[in-house]
């Protein structure tokens, strides 16, 4: 029991590391949050969890493994994922701040379904994280470990995925965060816009063949 609880918090610890650090799932959170749309953002987060716990579970059946060695799908996945993320960053460069009410958002925008979709394609969109996974559980869970284990696992990393990124939602949808928006809004998203678009382009020009 002991070893288990080491294995647990060993994985849940490397987990962390990986979560904080900046990436796709990073910028689309925190351009929902900051230009207001506060309910869209807590669906990304809740929808990015779901899509990381769904490849967690894939790893820990097997299953990951099967699918990356299916050629064709997983170039598909990355060359789909990456031309998703080339798309939000066009949008992103798109936008124009509306002069008489940039705080207002159609609810079509602010939305939990809508970010929830996000989420999920963003975090599904990039195959990078099958590998993540498939790394992460064949160098830190042994054969053998319980599934209660593997449960404490999987709800952990759940839990790291909601508390960081609703972390990130609070701390940017505060009335200073905004302020910044209202002024450097359109900076923002084209800084944002560029991330999401050679973080996308980078997936496409690495695909498997």
């Amino acid at each position: 029991m002991p070893t288990e609880i080491i294995i647990v918090v060993t994985v849940l610890a490397l987990y962390a590391a990986i979560v904080v650090s900046p990436g796709p799932n990073f910028a689309l959170v925190s351009r929902l949050a900051i230009s207001g749309a506060r309910r869209a953002a807590v669906g990304a987060t809740i929808g990015m969890a779901c899509a990381a716990t769904f490849y967690a579970v894939l790893s820990m059946s097997g299953l990951a493994l099967l699918l990356t060695r299916i050629g064709w799908l997983a170039g598909a996945v990355q060359i789909a994922g990456g031309l998703f993320l080339v798309y939000l960053g066009v949008k992103s460069w798109l936008y124009r701040p509306a002069p008489d009410d940039a705080d207002t958002l159609a609810p079509t925008q602010d939305s939990f379904a809508r970010g929830l979709r996000l989420g999920i394609l963003v975090n599904l969109g990039n195959p990078k994280g099958i590998a993540f996974f498939i790394s992460l559980y064949a160098a830190t869970i042994p054969p053998g470990t319980s599934t209660g284990a593997k449960t404490a696992i999987l709800a952990g990393g759940f839990a790291l995925e909601v508390l960081w990124y609703g972390l990130v939602v609070w701390l940017l949808s505060t009335e200073p965060a905004r302020r910044a928006y209202r002024r450097f809004g359109i900076w923002i998203e084209r800084a944002m816009g560029t991330f999401l678009i050679l973080f996308g382009i980078r997936l496409i020009l690495e695909k498997r063949t």
